[in-house]
This record gives C-alpha cells, structure tokens and sequence, in this order.
C-alpha cells in the first residue's frame, strides 16, 4: 500500500471540491476501496473521508416513497422496517450479498460504486483496461468462468459485483449526486456503464461528484417479488446469476412487470421490451421462457463462462415462476426450490 494523506470533510462543498482532484477517493464503509488498496488496484494520495456527512438517514418523501441516505449501512437498510414492509425485494437483494460483518460497515453509496471483482483486475501483474487503460483484457481468453455474457466489449467483459443493485434497477430507484457543479437526479438505469472503449469509467459520476441518496418510487412491489440468486456456494460469494422481479398481478394477469439481471454484465441489466411481453398476460411456462429468450438476446459466451447462457435462462423462469405465485426466494433458507 502506498503512502497516502487522509482528510475528514465538513461538508459535501469541501468534499466534492477535494475530490474532484487527480489521485483523490472518497472513503465512507471502506469494505472494497482498502481492499483494492491493499492490492495495489488503488494508489489515491489523499483520502477524503465523508463518513460523518449528513447522509446516515431513511426519510420519507412526500409523493410516498423513501430516501435511502448514501451513508446508511447495507444492513441498516434491509433491516428497515419500512424497507421490508414496502420494498422487500431490496431487502432481500441486500440479505443475499456479502456477510453480517460486511453489511453493517458497508454503506448504500459504496455499494453503488463497488468495483468488479474480476481476477484481472485484482492481479496488478496481468492485463487489465479497466485497471490500466490500453494495457488489454486478460479474461477475455484466459479464465473468464465468472464474466458476462451481456453487452461486453473487446476491451471489457467484466461484471458488476452488487446485489443490492439489481433490485434498485428493477425498482426504478434515481440516485441524487452533488458535486462542484451542483446537485442533480440519475435515474439508476443511466447510472452505470457499460464497458465500451473506455471500461475504466464504472459510472456516470463527474469528477468530484458524491451519491448523497437513493430515492425509491412510491410504487413497489410488495406481494409478487423474488430475488434469486445462483451462485457457486450458498453464502458470502458473488452471484454467477441473479434476478431480480417485481410483479403487479390483477385478476390473476400480469399488470406491470420489472426484470433486472446481476452476474451477467457490466451493469444490473435490463430490457423493458422483455419486461412488456409479460404485460396483460397470464403466468405460464411459455410465456416465461419468451421472456427470458428476449433478455438473453445477444448473449455470448467467452469459453469457460458458456454455462452462464443457459443458467441465467432456467434462473429468470425460475425467478418469473417464484414472483407469479408470491413464494419470494428466501435469503435465510437459500436452497432454490
């Protein structure tokens, strides 16, 4: 680990101006920034620590959702009674990630920003663009069994790591940022990136700009929801695949539907013309296997992660079949039935 200064920021003004400049990280949980420093993934020269900013609270909004403060820790969040009650398909993505021990440190706004867990990218001896711009992508025809499947590219197929993400994208969550050029609202599907010619970038922050909330809509889905998560054991390991669904159901049909994926690209991973093929119709087999065709078009595997394909295919049928009945996967009981 390089030698590093470390300041504490007052407020987001100072923290968004320090921030903005070369070789500088925000530190709040700090459960995936020391680990990367620790790799020598991450080199900042000052650290600039925004844990004691204002952002530690869940309020209600006025049209009748929730504010998440960016600082509220993961565990805070899923154990929230007003996030199990009216956003249970959060809390359950957010059960299913991580450790106990990690979600009480690890914050909302650092989830959002967590980095792939790419083994290219973890080892500083081997090619990686999203660590070293230009230098290449060893995954791609070295061991890529945990890489994506969706909206890769020839400099990147990594995945985004966050479960809790997943679920924010199919709930249509927006993420407040502020920062030297003031505040503003993203809608969490423009949040992240996917890697394109410049797999660097994770996200749509500019320079110097802080997540301070993520505000959930009013409308959620309470009854038909689940979130499954497939992964090689049955705790503390990163999803192979994810889904999340929410369903609104009337007179048994499929009023309004939200699929994201996790596990399978470089960010949650969405497509409404999927989501619309489940609209006014009834639950069934055929009709989920449609749907989960239309996801996984353009899907490409790259050798030893050829698997994925097909998992992720039996997962969202499985996950569609889970939210129809109202039986949501359980995060304490974790064998998918």
């Amino acid at each position: 680990m390089n030698r590093f200064s470390y300041h504490r920021a007052g407020d987001v003004a100072e923290a968004a101006q320090m921030g903005a400049e070369a070789d500088t990280r925000f530190l709040a949980g700090g459960t995936n920034l020391v680990d990367l420093m620790k790799a020598n993934v991450e080199r900042p020269t000052r650290l600039v620590d925004i844990s004691r900013l204002p952002h530690n609270k869940i309020e209600e909004l006025p049209e009748g959702g929730l504010r998440l403060g960016a600082l509220v820790t993961n565990a805070d969040t899923a154990y929230d009674a007003r996030v199990e009650q009216r956003y249970p398909l959060l809390s359950s993505a957010i059960l299913a990630g991580a450790s106990p021990q990690l979600r009480n440190a690890a914050t909302n706004g650092g989830n959002l920003n967590q980095r792939t867990r790419c083994y290219y990218f973890y080892d500083t001896a081997t090619a990686c663009n999203k660590r070293e711009p230009g230098s290449g992508c060893g995954a791609i025809n070295g061991v890529n069994r945990i890489h994506a499947i969706l909206g890769t590219s020839e400099a990147c197929i990594a995945t985004h790591p966050s479960d809790m993400c997943v679920a924010l994208a199919a709930l249509e969550a927006e993420v407040r940022v502020e920062g030297p050029g003031g505040a503003r609202v993203i809608p969490f599907a423009d949040y992240h990136r996917l890697p394109g010619d410049e797999p660097s970038k994770d996200n749509t922050l500019q320079p110097g700009e802080i997540v301070t909330a993520i505000d959930l809509p009013a409308d959620s889905f309470t009854e038909n929801y689940t979130y499954l998560k497939l992964r090689d054991r049955l705790s503390y390991a990163f999803a192979l695949v994810s889904v999340a669904v929410g369903l609104t159901m009337e007179g048994g049909k499929i009023a309004k539907a939200r699929i994201a994926l996790g596990g399978v690209a470089h960010k949650p991973w969405r497509v409404p013309a999927a989501e619309a093929l489940l609209e006014g119709q009834a639950p069934s087999p055929e009709l989920f296997g449609r749907v989960a065709d239309a996801l996984l078009q353009g899907a490409v595997g790259q050798g030893t992660n050829d698997f994925k394909i097909d998992l992720a295919r039996r997962a969202i049928r499985r996950a569609l079949r889970q939210a129809a009945a109202g039986t949501p996967q359980s995060q304490t009981d974790k064998h998918v039935a």
